[in-house]
C-alpha cells in the first residue's frame, strides 16, 4: 500500500500521515520514519525539533533515518514486510536537490534531480514495505516570483501528480481535515 498525503503549510498533514502508521505500529510493524528536511537555519532546526518532539511524544517507536537527497535508495535499503515506512517530506527533498543546484552551478545537476524522481517512482511499486509519503500542495496559489520559486512549484506539482498516479490512496489535508481524494 502506498499512501500520498498532501497538504499546505501547518495543515495538519504531517501529523495525520503519523495517524495513519499507529495501526500498524500496533500490529508490530517496524517502523521507519525518513526524514528529509535539514536545517539551514535556525527556524528549520525549530520545525526539525518540532517534529521530533511529536514523534518522540506519539505511540509509535520510530526508527529515524536522515534522507536528504536519496530517498529511493533509503526505501529500498528498509523496505522488508511488515515494515511501515513513512516519508517526511517530498517537497523537501526536491527542495534540497534544487538547493544543491544552485549553489554547485555544475552541469548534470538537474539530470541527478529527475534521476533520483525516476528512481523514486521507479522503486515505489517495487517495496514490500507499507509507505505513506507526505508533501506539500503548492499548486493552489499564484505563480511564485523568480525563476527558482518558479521551477519548485513547477516541479513539486509534476512530482505530486506522479506519486499519485502509482498510489493506491491520496488524501489532501486541509485545516486538519483529511478529504480522500483516491481510494
Amino acid at each position: 500500500m502506498i499512501h500520498l498525503v498532501l497538504g499546505g503549510a501547518r495543515s495538519g498533514k504531517s501529523r495525520y500521515g503519523e495517524s495513519l502508521a499507529e495501526p500498524f505500529a500496533l500490529q508490530g510493524h517496524r517502523c521507519v520514519y525518513i526524514a528529509t528536511a535539514t536545517a539551514l537555519d535556525d527556524e528549520m532546526e525549530q520545525r526539525i525539533l518540532r517534529h521530533k518532539q511529536d514523534r518522540d511524544d506519539s505511540n509509535i517507536d520510530w526508527e529515524l533515518i536522515e534522507t536528504p537527497l536519496a530517498v529511493a535508495h533509503t526505501l529500498v535499503k528498509y523496505d522488508s514486510p511488515n515494515t511501515l515506512l513513512f516519508v517526511d517530506c517530498l517537497t523537501l527533498y526536491l527542495t534540497n536537490h534544487l538547493v544543491a543546484s544552485e549553489e554547485t552551478h555544475r552541469d548534470g545537476v538537474d539530470d541527478l534531480w529527475q534521476q533520483q524522481k525516476q528512481a523514486l517512482l521507479a522503486c515505489l511499486p517495487t517495496l514490500e514495505a507499507q509507505v505513506i509519503l507526505v508533501s506539500n500542495e503548492v499548486g493552489s496559489g499564484i505563480v511564485p516570483l523568480g525563476e527558482l520559486s518558479r521551477r519548485f512549484a513547477d516541479e513539486a506539482g509534476w512530482l505530486n501528480q506522479d506519486v499519485a498516479k502509482i498510489a493506491d490512496k491520496v488524501t489532501l489535508v486541509v485545516a486538519g481535515l483529511p478529504v480522500e481524494l483516491k481510494r
